[in-house]
């Protein structure tokens, strides 16, 4: 048994029900190792690893919270918003969740025609065959374009061919912030806007938007994060108290997809287990209120 002096948490992590590369079995047996004493799986627009997950924590010392996370539109702009402690057999959510899945599977189709169109010789069982279990989202047909020798990594993928504007590029359907925290809320959850530096790198917005996210029922804003260094977790610690805001972090660990990244804690981003602490009194306060309205 290994022995860590300072245990980290990480509440955001992708398995192979989205686009990670490890069932979520192997994520709490990774955590274990790594010294992480609660994870979260944050599988794009499913739960469908949670249960897996949380059948095997109490073997290995980890706590698993169930997690998810949904892109969602607000004014024209992608933002993406990590969900916590929802019930995922809830009928809302899992409906809900359903017009996510099938909507990703028909942009999916679209992107495989204009490929054909393109003169790539790619097919939709090629992709399910890469994607394997699971969601099938852009970065399952940037390997394939690997696969066809048409690019070198995902990132010259998704910059020639699958962001907007890009030569396969298809739009597909998604939630308004408003539409999704409230899926979340109604489902016994908290909800998070994910990594903020993917929304502003400057952060200016910031000011403007979590006010706006806050009166949707937004709880918490994910402050740790690998690419957001001391200066800029300083100012989003700031707005998260200007706006009574919980402060959450992770990894993003996608597995062997993103080569070279590990879960929380050592040299990566640290999380201390305190939020979470703070996220289940936030929970216990929450579920009061709406008991005595």
């Amino acid at each position: 048994m290994r022995l860590f002096l300072v245990m980290s948490i990480d509440l955001h992590i992708h398995s192979w029900f989205s686009d990670g590369t490890k069932s979520p079995a192997e994520l709490v047996q990774l955590a274990a190792n790594s010294g992480v004493s609660a994870i979260a799986i944050t599988d794009h627009d499913t739960m469908a690893g949670v249960d897996e997950a949380m059948a095997v924590s109490s073997e290995h010392g980890v706590e698993v919270v169930p997690g998810l996370e949904v892109s969602v539109i607000h004014n024209k702009k992608a933002l993406h918003i990590l969900g916590y402690f929802m019930d995922p057999a809830d009928p809302k959510l899992v409906a809900a969740l359903k017009v996510l899945q099938e909507a990703r599977d028909l942009r999916n189709t679209k992107i495989i025609e204009k490929l054909q169109v393109l003169g790539v010789a790619a097919t939709v069982e090629e992709l399910k065959e890469i994607s394997g279990i699971g969601q099938t989202g852009r970065p399952h047909i940037a390997k394939l374009l690997m696969n066809h020798g048409l690019v070198r990594s995902m990132p010259q993928a998704f910059a020639e061919y699958l962001k907007k504007d890009g030569k396969a590029y298809v739009p597909r359907f998604a939630y308004s912030a408003e539409e999704a925290i409230s899926l979340i809320a109604e489902a016994g959850g908290l909800a998070v806007l994910a990594h903020p530096i993917q929304v502003d790198k400057t952060l200016v917005s910031l000011g403007s938007l979590l006010p706006v996210l806050k009166s949707y029922g937004l709880d918490g804003i994910e402050t740790y994060y690998p690419t957001q260094k001391k200066k800029m977790r300083k100012r989003i610690r700031q707005f998260a108290e200007e706006n009574d805001l919980l402060l959450t972090g992770g990894s993003d660990y996608h597995g062997d997809i993103r080569p070279g990244t590990r879960l929380a804690g050592g040299n990566n981003v640290y999380v201390s287990p305190l939020l979470l602490d703070l996220m289940k009194v936030r929970l216990k306060t929450k579920s009061k209120r709406e008991k005595l309205t």
